[in-house]
């Protein structure tokens, strides 16, 4: 496949300075390209042009608002392309289902579906949210992430098992299974852009069979995402 050697060098800058929420300097930056410093230095600038990264004061590169417009739009996106898959998890599962994402130490609903013709259900709603590392959206969300020595056992498992099940944690009684939702690195490692979906129930949900609806209802999304 032909690609555009600057077109690709400075998406990857952007990549690389997305992954690094301190920042990074100029020399560094040149270091993961593998380009001199001085072509490092007009690949800063045109991102610089189009408001996509920005120097602070110390010299380092962050991402520049240009990269949330761009994020800004992708949500309306992403709304259109999930609830269909989101409203057939839901009448899959017989079960509340949900994407949720990270914001700080908590996890947000932004998307909910209900099962058709159930009368029981669990109330969660746009805009609920809880502690990341409470819940199988926010577990979900954990086990993405880099290994780290203080990784509970709950995200431990989850990160081998593909999928996050907990027990009454958030209401009593409710179940919920969550997977993370891969996005391209330049998303996730964008404030807002680490999501999961899944689905709460209070009884009566047959966590086998959500597990597989739910680990690919997340591959689905992330194809979609993807294109």
């Amino acid at each position: 496949m032909s690609t555009l050697q600057t077109l690709d060098r400075g998406l990857r800058a952007l990549d690389i300075v997305a992954q690094a929420p301190a920042g990074i300097s100029v020399a560094d930056l040149a270091k993961e390209l593998d380009v001199h410093r001085a072509i490092c230095y007009r690949i800063v600038a045109t991102l610089e042009a189009h408001a996509l990264v920005t120097r602070a004061e110390d010299g380092r590169i962050r991402l520049g608002v240009g990269a949330a417009v761009l994020a800004s739009r992708f949500e309306p996106q992403f709304a259109r392309d999930v609830q269909p898959l989101l409203r057939a998890l839901a009448n899959e599962t017989r079960a509340t289902a949900f994407v949720s994402v990270a914001e700080a130490a908590d996890c947000v609903v932004i998307m909910v579906a209900e099962p058709e013709g159930t009368l029981l259900k669990v109330g969660y709603r746009v805009g609920s949210r809880h502690p990341l590392d409470q819940g199988a959206a926010g577990i979900a969300i954990l086990a993405m992430r880099p290994e780290q020595p203080r990784d509970s056992d709950a995200v431990r498992q989850a990160r081998a098992d593909g999928f996050s099940l907990t027990r009454g944690q958030l209401e009593h009684g409710a179940v919920g299974i969550a997977a993370g939702i891969v996005l391209p690195a330049n998303l996730a490692a964008t404030a807002g852009f680490e999501r999961s979906v899944g689905v709460v129930a209070i009884d009566g949900l047959d966590t086998d069979q959500a597990a597989v609806a739910v680990q690919r209802t997340a591959r689905r999304l992330a194809v979609l995402v993807a294109v």
